[in-house]
């Protein structure tokens, strides 16, 4: 314990100073702690006695003389011990805290309060009884019942009751956090009265640098949870200049006043009834530290701002924001005064069904008003909630502008908080404008209103509210929800308010690194002509068409499901992944093959004679095999049951067509098989399924037939830490789009006005139809189908970029609403220019001679470490026609095998596969390059490309040796290809690597 740490007598470093230091803190003036003793610890009943008589002589004196406590020999003693420790037993102890207990004696009946909760402002008793609240901390304590000379290093209580037990390791004697964590695990018997469920909050696991928690040990299947700040947008805690970088823990989230807000606000203890199996599970939840922070910031600055206010928080997929919402929603309602409240309703708006139910059972913890929360599916659901005193109602995004839509005057003078789950576009533009429309900036008494009174209601309506706080969650913001929402509170436009990084999940390993084990699965295959003559196709559109045809083709879909099981059984079921209850996804491009995939699964399954089955799922009802089929249908049972159906045996794979891609929560989830190509958001969303953590889940693993290592990096690169809008919508660029628009003679302004008029007027239908037709003839006479593409383009992106900029800018602009409005109708009538699709027929003419597919070498993918800028959309694009480019049928094969196929070459050909396309292709895509060759000279950008050239052939190591060893061991060669590549991709008017993803929230 000592030795060098206190070497030549110099300052104590050992962990014996470390707890001392610890207990100063606590027991310091400021620090509101009293040191307990371990002597006074009652291990029978794992109470603190002293400290609890203590509090009961001093609240409740009748009950103290009633249980005889100042006779530790007594019966009556005893048996009230006995009942408090089956009341923790059963209930836990913050459910004692709160609700206290009744116990009888032959004195008569008692009801006992063994806490003093925040007082109400002017009630004497209560304030008396909390000022009365003793919290202790003891040093080494002795536990054991059996041996005695066990002891924790420091446990603390209320009122002698046992909050948190704490290990502690010190860096110097060459232990750290994982020492404490392993001696919880291994040293510490779980079935020891003080460890059992529910007897403590939560068991810490600390050293200087780090802090680690457990909210139910379980011997070596305790799972230890992170609670540090964060550091630099990964794991860890920033320098305190005040001391430990962990005395945080101490001197902020375990003081009496913060642990106060966590037993009445926060601490939950979770009874959960399996409807099928009957069996009760009972966890203890206590916050992390990020839910912890976000959430009191949001309170502290909801409360000092009022309403109003706009919020971002970017939490990492999997980081607990449905717990984060809970604890949010239930503490707004109660901002403020009984009698001036900031909020009067929160509407929490989801796309989970699972959120509400969850949401209930975290605030009826805290409330014993039942109708405090309700699900609102309709607009009379809605109205009635309000009008009942309903405090939370929670909607669907896609059902919440329909219930508002009836909701015109009743709401105009409450205030709302409105909490977003997963912000995207739906919560702006027109759907911004049915919130707005709803929750109170109609007016009363307003008669004759003219069309200009209307059009400027309309305005007031596009903007976020001034009487609603706006609070949107988000693991992937995206540029238009950080221009919606971003800015904590308007004063930092486009940046979150609170932030969570995926970086920070991974490094504390609370979520899951769905990039350590990717692997990429080739297709070898190759297409020959099956017809005598020549035809000139589209040789992009053909070669898409070819792409799909060939990995939808029967054939190769069966060869991948047989990859695809194989894996399975070898890599996740015979080696017990998740302790043998580990599941796997199939994420495929459509119903038609994901129908094709649980076909050939369940038949390759069936064929090998294992038990396990797939599921399938997709919405509808679609044809398959000659016959209409319906996911309930294909399954045996209905669709609702699937998530649940799915951690059950013999089931083992769910092949997914569209759903379950985004906020599907499964910690059983290990493997993924993906047959789809993903990009930007929607990848980080697909492939974040299998990130959830679990106690016996270590690893995960993808397996991808569609998608190349380098655009998922570029992916997740946008949201591995901090994400920020680097710069705003140019709003005289929609200035300058209108006058192209305007310019075009489809319309002119009195169409403008008329149509705007009678809309907002509610003419006939009839009357709006014949009005678009005559534009809509206008635009069929314009001299070109490049005009007609270049109009219909502009108008689509100035109705878009409208309804986003109407939501934030500070002024009004009647004019483009009134465009926007027309736009809005006359968009869809505008029938796309007939364009021949020049690669109709292709597939006639081809056969799929070949097909085989090859897993690669698992790789980890690493990811850059730094914030991520999103740019703005341009407002200023449009639609374009491009010329297609004609190619024979032989010309186009030959292109495609050579480029997409893979044939296994001779060496010779495939070297000079790899010298003539592939490594000039991987040095144009070079970002380094690309910036050189735009920003520098035409030597530094030699320069690049040599090291561009270098990094590609690398990335061939793996696959094609001779011509790594070749390039590095013949100077000649290396030189002469260095130099090739060079005259082949420099260009110097290329444009420099700036990755962002338009359009979109």
């Amino acid at each position: 314990m000592s030795g060098k740490a206190t070497l030549y007598g110099g300052t104590d470093m050992s962990e014996g100073a470390l707890e001392r230091d610890i207990v100063a803190d606590m027991t310091s003036a400021s620090g509101g702690w009293i040191e307990g003793s371990s002597q006074a610890y009652d291990r029978g009943h794992a109470i603190d006695t002293e400290q609890l008589k203590a509090f009961l002589q001093e609240t409740q004196p009748d009950v103290a003389a009633a249980f005889e406590l100042d006779n530790s020999k007594s019966e009556t003693r005893a048996k009230f011990l006995g009942r408090v420790q089956g009341y923790i037993t059963t209930y836990g102890v913050v459910d004692l805290l709160r609700k206290g207990m009744n116990h009888s004696t032959t004195t008569g009946a008692y009801e006992v309060a063994f806490y003093g909760a925040t007082p109400s402002p002017g009630n004497a008793v209560a304030e008396a009884r909390h000022s009365a609240n003793l919290w202790s901390v003891t040093r080494q304590l002795r536990y054991s019942q059996d041996e005695t000379h066990r002891a924790l290093d420091l446990v603390i209580f209320l009122n002698g009751l046992p909050l948190a037990t704490f290990e502690l390791k010190n860096n110097q004697t060459k232990q750290t956090v994982e020492d404490a964590v392993e001696q919880f695990k291994n040293t510490r018997d779980h079935r020891e009265l003080l460890f059992k469920d529910g007897r403590c909050l939560a068991h810490f696991a600390v050293d200087e640098h780090s802090v680690r928690f457990c909210t139910q040990l379980l011997g070596t299947k305790s799972w230890f949870l992170p609670f540090d700040k964060g550091w630099e947008g990964g794991a860890g805690n920033p320098p305190n200049p005040d001391g430990y970088k962990t005395a945080y823990l101490w001197r902020e989230i375990l003081s009496p006043t913060s642990l106060t807000d966590i037993i009445e606000h926060y601490a939950v203890r979770l009874v959960v009834k399996d409807p099928k199996t009957k069996k009760t599970t009972r966890s203890q939840i206590f916050p992390r530290y990020h839910q912890l922070d976000v959430v009191r910031k949001l309170l502290e600055d909801s409360k000092a701002k009022g309403a109003g206010q706009r919020y971002l928080i970017q939490h990492s997929a999997g980081s607990g924001k449905s717990n984060s919402i809970a604890w949010l929603a239930h503490q707004l309602v109660s901002l403020g005064t009984d009698d001036s409240p900031i909020f009067d309703a929160v509407i929490v708006v989801t796309d989970r069904v699972n959120l509400d139910t969850q949401i209930n059972r975290t605030v009826m913890h805290f409330t014993q008003i039942r109708s405090l929360v309700k699900h609102a599916d309709k607009s009379k659901d809605l109205r009635e909630a309000l009008a009942n005193g309903t405090k939370i109602v929670i909607s669907t995004v896609q059902k919440f502008p329909v219930i508002v839509e009836d909701i015109s005057h009743t709401l105009r003078d409450r205030n709302f908080a409105i909490i977003i789950d997963e912000a995207h576009s739906g919560q702006g533009g027109k759907t911004t404008h049915a919130m707005s429309s709803a929750l109170g900036v109609e007016s009363e008494g307003e008669e004759q209103e003219t069309t200009e009174d209307k059009i400027n209601k309309i305005i007031e309506s596009q903007k976020l509210l001034t009487n609603a706080s706006y609070y949107a969650f988000t693991a992937t913001p995206k540029d238009k929800t950080l221009g919606y929402f971003g800015g904590g509170g308007r004063d930092k436009k486009g940046r979150p308010f609170h932030v969570y990084t995926m970086k920070q999940a991974i490094q504390e390993r609370f979520i899951l690194d769905v990039l350590k084990h990717f692997s990429t699965v080739d297709s070898h295959y190759k297409l020959v002509k099956r017809v005598e003559d020549d035809p000139e196709f589209d040789a992009k559109k053909a070669a898409k068409k070819l792409r799909r045809y060939v990995e939808g083709h029967d054939h190769a879909v069966k060869v991948k499901a047989s990859i695809m099981v194989d894996h399975l059984l070898d890599h996740v079921i015979r080696p017990r992944k998740i302790g043998g209850k580990a599941r796997a996804m199939v994420v495929t491009d459509g119903v038609k093959r994901a129908l094709a995939y649980h076909a050939e699964i369940n038949a390759y399954l069936k064929k090998l004679g294992h038990p396990y089955r797939a599921i399938v799922a997709f919405a509808g009802e679609h044809e398959y095999g000659g016959k209409k089929v319906t996911e309930a249908g294909l399954n045996g049972f209905p669709s609702s049951d699937i998530e649940e159906t799915f951690r059950e045996d013999p089931y083992r794979i769910l092949v997914c067509a569209d759903k379950f891609q985004t906020g599907y929560d499964e910690p059983l989830l290990h493997t993924m098989y993906v047959d789809k190509t993903l990009s930007g958001v929607r990848a980080v969303q697909t492939l974040s399924r299998l990130n959830r953590a679990h106690p016996d889940k270590h690893d995960v693993a993808v397996l991808d037939f569609s998608n190349k290592t380098d655009a998922i990096k570029t992916s997740f690169e946008k949201w591995y830490r901090t994400t920020v809008l680097a710069d705003s919508v140019d709003p005289n660029k929609l200035h300058d789009l209108r006058a192209v628009l305007d310019s075009a003679g489809v319309y002119d302004q009195s169409d403008i006005d008329e149509f705007v008029e009678m809309f907002l007027d509610k003419e006939p239908r009839s009357r709006l139809e014949t009005l678009l037709d005559q534009l809509v003839v206008a635009y069929q006479q314009l001299d070109s189908e490049d005009l007609q593409v270049e109009f219909k383009g502009k108008a689509k992106t100035f109705v878009r970029n409208y309804d986003y900029l109407a939501g934030i800018l500070p002024y009004r602009n009647p004019e483009w609403l009134k465009l926007s409005i027309l736009l809005t109708f006359l968009i869809p009538k505008l029938p796309a220019p007939i364009e021949e699709d020049l690669s109709r027929g292709i597939l006639e003419t081809v056969n799929l001679d070949s097909y085989r597919a090859e897993q690669q070498k698992a790789i980890s993918i690493a990811l850059g470490d730094e914030d991520a800028e999103l740019t703005a959309t341009n407002p200023g694009g449009g639609g374009h026609h491009s010329e297609p480019e004609l190619k024979p049928a032989s010309v186009i094969l030959a292109d495609f095998n050579q480029n997409f196929g893979n044939i296994p070459w001779n060496d010779k050909d495939r070297i000079q596969q790899l010298i003539s396309v592939e490594i000039p292709a991987k040095v144009r895509q070079d970002k380094d390059y690309r910036n050189a060759q735009q920003y520098n000279d035409e030597q530094n950008a030699r320069v690049e490309s040599d090291a561009a050239v270098r990094r590609a052939i690398g990335s061939f190591l793996q696959s094609d040796t001779e011509l790594y060893r070749e390039f590095m061991g013949n100077p000649e060669f290396q030189r002469w290809l260095t130099e090739t590549v060079f005259r082949e991709t420099y260009d110097p008017s290329a444009e420099a690597d700036e990755s962002s993803e338009p359009g979109g929230l």
